[in-house]
């Protein structure tokens, strides 16, 4: 008699569902980074040749087969060298705790060239903050000329909607920023398939094109990349300030490395982006050798008739996502910067629970809408826009270039030699493309130049007004030992009141001016005083065993303590939270935090007389100060139970 019983499958071990789950996770991050990674670099092959040949270029580049063979062999290896080694190969390797950009960079640099000076610190600091911004005129220069370029594909399907392109990019870019506030994670998943059928179809179109022309394939050989720049050098020289086109985006793929990771994006980008973007200049290449008169729009007019309504949604969809990678990496810059010194504290958003990296900072959306805004209705289209756009981002590459050969010397004792002829090798081709962008400075490379400035100035005037500030309020708090034996002694006359107050300081060595305005106005403090500082070391996150440090200061039994908080500059701090992970041991006794008050204090800064700084700097400093993040909100305080009190200070 056969058996009844029905055999069940075996059931998979613990270890091969914990592997199930942490390759779905990674596939997730991939997709997700396809998603806001590589938006930007992935729909250049939409404007990069057709800029290349565009014959109203101040310095064009003839169409013949030799020129087409050279320009798409430039392209291929300039992807190739800046890129794949530069960037995905090279810096990023150079993170800081899985954080990555300019801004890290600079970081890494402060941190290991204490040995070397503080002169060359400050020197290549201060290239990195020129470059940071520089990387903000790319974040508001790429929004502009990547949707004006996709919403022109209508004029190749129908030219009456010529004067439409115009309003409509303004409209998909105002809904853009508008759901920013969502977060990173939400738009990647949302993002990620459409670029996967963006690469895709690029990719099939580009094949198609190469099997109708295969001596393209010719191209993908250094020596006509490199025939081309030698032995036409003046025409190639020019070429170079529109084959950059091809490489934007690069930085933003650094900048959003602590979204992703640098595995998910290394892997986005050699496995589906790097193939499909080749495929479609080789496609393109092959169709213009076919018909020059294709260099009007050659990268819609390799997709088949049929096909071109479908493509131009597509492209306009993968375009909203190029603005979205550089929108997240000024994000980031943004970020780092502030919890560097370099800007005022912005109110940031984290929009992840589970990915610390992923935030939001309104300020910055509004700012870079307002400015993506002005650059379509001032520039009207793609073509007039190109001639800006390489400056921002040949000169954020060479930086980026400098600084991590200058990080890979002092950090990880990088041979000189092997130093040397890696850095040459880049940084010419770097520089190259810096000085063949630098032909276009009256045609629109003035712009990103000018924004880079403008946010130059901004950083570094803060950053000394904020050492200035800092000084004379040292100045007027005075010791904190002479204010606490002044309490104790009686010199100060106090009534002691029941309950906690905490005071947040700028450290343990001056008295809170809060409180010392307490006492002297209001002649009391509380049974429990906890000064708090909040210190931000220069790493993306602290562990928890980290975060406090707790010192008596030689008054604990008298109730005062002082309390130092740490935190990464990808961190956003929540005191009340902090508070509660006090042992109680340390403090005299457990904190009564559920009713204790907050006291902050709030500076107002006036311009005074002191050759300090420039006058005009002096009010860039204080008009830049208005835009500081709400301090009770900032460090997560209770409204209802945090007061504010004032002072001047003369900068």
């Amino acid at each position: 008699m056969a058996d009844s019983r029905q055999e069940s499958a075996p059931t998979p071990p613990p270890e091969a569902h914990r592997q199930l789950a942490h390759d779905s996770v990674r596939l997730a991050v991939v997709i997700g980074a396809l998603g806001v990674v590589f938006g930007d670099i992935g729909t250049s092959p939409i404007y990069t040749l057709q800029t290349v040949f565009n014959p109203s270029d101040p310095h064009p580049v003839p169409v013949s087969t030799q020129n087409v063979y050279g320009v798409v062999s430039l392209v291929f290896w300039s992807v190739m060298v800046i890129v794949t080694v530069t960037y995905v190969l090279l810096a990023m390797r150079a993170d800081n705790d899985g954080e990555g950009g300019i801004m890290a960079l600079i970081t890494l640099v402060r941190r290991w060239s204490s040995q070397r000076g503080r002169r060359t610190a400050a020197v290549l600091a201060a290239l990195g903050i020129f470059g940071a911004s520089l990387f903000f005129g790319d974040s508001m220069i790429t929004p502009a000329i990547s949707v004006l370029s996709a919403v022109e594909g209508l004029k190749v399907v129908e030219p009456s909607l010529d004067d439409a392109i115009v309003p409509i990019t303004a409209v998909i870019i105002v809904v853009l920023f508008l759901v920013q506030r969502r977060g990173t994670a939400a738009v990647g998943r949302v993002f990620g398939p459409v670029m996967i059928a963006w690469f895709t179809a690029i990719g099939a179109c580009g094949a198609v094109g190469i099997a109708d022309h295969p001596d393209i394939l010719k191209a993908l050989s250094p020596t006509y990349a490199l025939g081309f720049l030698f032995g036409h050098f003046g025409t190639a020289f020019f070429a170079l300030a529109a084959v950059v086109l091809a490489v934007t985006g690069a930085e933003a793929l650094y900048a959003d490395m602590g979204h992703f990771g640098r595995r998910s994006i290394t892997r986005g980008w050699l496995f589906l982006v790097f193939p499909a973007c080749i495929l479609s200049y080789l496609g393109q290449g092959a169709l213009i050798l076919d018909d020059p008169a294709n260099i009007s729009s050659p990268f819609f007019l390799l997709v088949p008739d049929w096909g071109r309504w479908p493509m131009i949604l597509l492209a306009t969809a993968a375009t909203v996502i190029a603005s979205q990678a550089v929108i997240t990496g000024a994000y980031s810059v943004a970020s780092q910067a502030a919890q560097l010194g370099y800007l005022p504290r912005l109110r940031i958003a984290h929009t992840s629970e589970s990915t610390v990296g992923q935030i939001y900072v309104p300020w910055i959306n509004w700012l870079l809408m307002v400015s993506v805004l002005t650059l379509v209705f001032a520039f009207r289209s793609s073509a007039a826009l190109a001639f800006a756009f390489g400056m921002a981002v040949t000169g954020t590459i060479t930086i980026t270039t400098l600084l991590f050969f200058y990080v890979a010397r002092a950090k990880w004792g990088t041979p000189k030699w092997l130093i040397g002829i890696g850095a040459t090798v880049l940084l010419f081709v770097d520089l190259l493309f810096v000085a063949a962008n630098m032909t276009k400075l009256v045609h629109g490379a003035w712009l990103p130049l000018l924004i880079g400035l403008t946010a130059f100035t901004v950083m570094t005037t803060w950053q000394r007004g904020r050492q200035l500030v800092t000084a004379e309020r040292a100045r007027e708090e005075g010791p904190l030992p002479e204010f606490i034996n002044g309490l104790r002694s009686g010199e100060l006359p106090v009534q002691r009141v029941p309950g906690t107050a905490v005071f947040l300081n700028r450290g343990k060595e001056t008295a809170p001016l809060a409180m010392r305005a307490n006492v002297e106005h209001n002649h009391v403090r509380h049974e429990q005083v906890v000064i708090l500082s909040i210190e931000t070391e220069p790493v993306p996150r602290v562990p928890a065993d980290r975060r406090l440090a707790v010192d008596g200061l030689g008054y604990a039994d008298d109730g005062i303590v002082h309390v130092t908080a740490t935190y990464g500059y990808m961190e956003t701090p929540d005191v009340p939270a902090t508070l509660a992970m006090l042992d109680p041991a340390e403090t005299e006794g457990p904190l009564q935090l559920d009713q204790a008050s907050y006291f902050l204090s709030k500076i107002e800064l006036r311009r005074g007389q002191a050759p300090t700084m420039a006058p005009w700097r002096k009010r860039l400093f204080i008009a830049t100060s208005y835009i500081t993040a709400d301090a009770a909100e900032y460090f997560g305080l209770p409204r209802n139970r945090t007061v504010i009190m004032g002072s001047h200070i003369e900068v």
